[in-house]
C-alpha cells in the first residue's frame, strides 16, 4: 500500500513537473488559444452622430454623481510611521479624458457590444483604481466604447488590427464630443491605460498634433503601452516630461518587480512599427518616473505618498505611504524591487501591469495638481475657480 502510495506522488510530482514545462514553453499558444476568437471579424455599424450625447454612454462625465466610479477617493491606511505627507495643491478648473482599458475577455466576438454587462461592471472597477488619481478635476469624462477583446492583442490575424480599428472609432467619436461638452478655455488632461492608452497615443498622433486643442494639454498620462522615444514620441506633437512642473507634455510607464523578465512585452515592441514607419526595434523606451514626474532617474519607497493597495476584488482598497520605489532601467522599463503584495493579478515576468497606476496613486494625483497649476499660472487670463465636482 505505502508503494502504491509512493508511486501515486511520484506520478504526479512527474505530471505537475510536465504542466510547468507545458505552460513554459507553450504558454502563448495556451493564452492565445484561451482568449482569441474564432469567429470571423464583424463589422461595427458606427454610432449614430449624436451617441455620445446620452449620457448612457460614459462611465464618468459631469452630473453621474455618486456612481462616478473615477471620484472614488480612497483613505489612507494608519501605519503608526512619520512619513511624509502629500502635498495639498488646489489646481484650478480643468477636464480629464480617461480611457479605460481592456474589459472584454469574451472569444465569442472580437469588439465588445454596448451593454455588456460583465465587460461594463470590469471597467467601472477598473476605473475605480485607474481614473480615481485624477478625481480633483472639475470634469472627469470616461466613455464606453466597444473595445476589442483581449485576444485581439495575442493574434497576428487582421482580425485582431480591425478590432483595434473599430474601437478606436468610437474612442475618437466620444472625444469629438468631449471637446464640444467642454469649455473653450478649460485645460485638459488625457490619461489612458494599457487598450486606453494604444487608443490616447492615436488621439495624440491623429485629432490632437497641430489642432487648435493642443494648447490646452497639460499633459498625457500614456500609462501602460510603451512609447518608442525614436519612433513614436517625435510624431505626437508632446515632448516627454522632463520636470515635475513641465506642461504639454507626455508620461508612460510600464512596471515590473525584480527580477523582471519582461520577454514577451519587449519581443512583441521590437517587432512592432513605430510612428515613423520603421521597426521599433531595440530603440529606447519612455520611462517616466512616477515618484519624480521626471524621465528616467530612481527614488526611494519613502517619496512614495500613498500605494493603493488593493482588496481582493479590487472594489476597494487603502492608500500606504513609502511602501514602493521606482527607478527606470536603461530598456525604459520602470522597477520597483522586491514584488509588492497587491493581490492575484501579477502577470508573469513579475509584470506588474495592471497596478500601473495604483502603485503610484497619491504621486499621480499630486502630479497631475502640479501640472495644472503650473499651466494656469502660465495663462492666469484662462484660469478659472475650481467648481465642486
Amino acid at each position: 500500500m505505502a508503494r502504491k502510495f509512493l508511486y501515486f506522488v511520484a506520478i504526479m510530482i512527474v505530471l505537475v513537473i510536465a504542466g510547468l514545462i507545458v505552460l513554459r514553453i507553450w504558454s502563448k499558444e495556451l493564452t492565445a488559444i484561451a482568449f482569441v476568437p474564432t469567429t470571423d471579424f464583424a463589422e461595427q455599424t458606427p454610432l449614430e452622430a449624436n451617441a455620445y450625447q446620452d449620457p448612457e454612454l460614459w462611465y464618468s462625465r459631469p452630473g453621474i454623481g455618486l456612481d462616478d466610479p473615477a471620484r472614488w477617493q480612497p483613505a489612507y491606511r494608519d501605519e503608526g510611521r512619520s512619513l511624509p505627507q502629500p502635498a495639498d495643491p488646489k489646481p484650478g478648473n480643468f477636464a480629464v479624458f480617461f480611457i479605460h482599458p481592456t474589459s472584454f475577455l469574451d472569444r465569442s466576438n472580437w469588439n465588445a457590444p454596448i451593454g455588456s454587462t460583465e465587460a461594463e461592471d470590469r471597467a467601472r472597477l477598473y476605473l475605480r483604481g485607474l481614473a480615481s488619481p485624477f478625481n480633483q478635476a472639475s470634469e472627469i469624462w470616461a466613455p464606453k466604447y466597444r473595445q476589442a477583446t483581449m485576444g485581439a492583442f495575442l493574434t497576428d490575424k487582421p482580425e485582431g488590427q480591425k478590432a483595434l480599428d473599430a474601437a478606436y472609432a468610437d474612442v475618437k467619436q466620444a472625444f469629438a464630443f468631449f471637446l464640444t461638452a467642454v469649455d473653450e478655455d478649460t485645460p485638459i488632461v488625457l490619461a489612458g491605460h494599457s487598450q486606453g492608452s494604444l487608443h490616447l497615443l492615436r488621439l495624440l498622433l491623429e485629432e490632437v498634433n497641430g489642432s487648435a486643442t493642443a494648447p490646452r494639454i497639460v499633459a498625457a498620462y500614456v500609462v501602460g503601452w510603451p512609447v518608442s522615444v525614436e519612433h513614436d514620441l517625435p510624431a505626437l506633437g508632446l515632448p516627454a516630461c522632463a520636470a515635475a512642473n513641465q506642461t504639454g507634455c507626455l508620461l508612460s510607464w510600464s512596471t515590473f518587480a525584480e527580477p523582471a523578465d519582461p520577454t514577451d512585452v519587449l519581443d512583441t515592441y521590437s517587432s512592432s512599427k513605430g510612428f515613423d514607419g520603421e521597426l521599433r526595434g531595440n530603440s529606447q523606451i519612455l520611462c517616466t518616473n512616477p515618484l519624480t514626474g521626471r524621465v528616467g532617474g530612481e527614488a526611494e519607497a519613502a517619496v512614495n505618498l500613498g500605494t493603493l493597495v488593493p482588496d481582493g476584488d479590487l472594489a476597494n482598497g487603502d492608500l500606504v505611504r513609502g511602501s514602493v520605489p521606482a527607478r527606470c532601467d536603461d530598456r525604459g522599463l520602470l522597477l520597483i524591487g522586491d514584488p509588492p503584495e497587491m493581490g492575484s493579478y501579477v502577470l508573469p515576468g513579475n509584470n506588474y501591469h495592471v497596478y500601473d497606476i495604483p502603485l503610484f496613486w497619491a504621486n499621480v494625483q499630486q502630479d497631475v495638481a502640479t501640472r495644472v497649476s503650473a499651466w494656469q499660472q502660465a495663462r492666469p487670463n484662462q484660469a478659472k475657480p475650481s467648481p465642486a465636482p
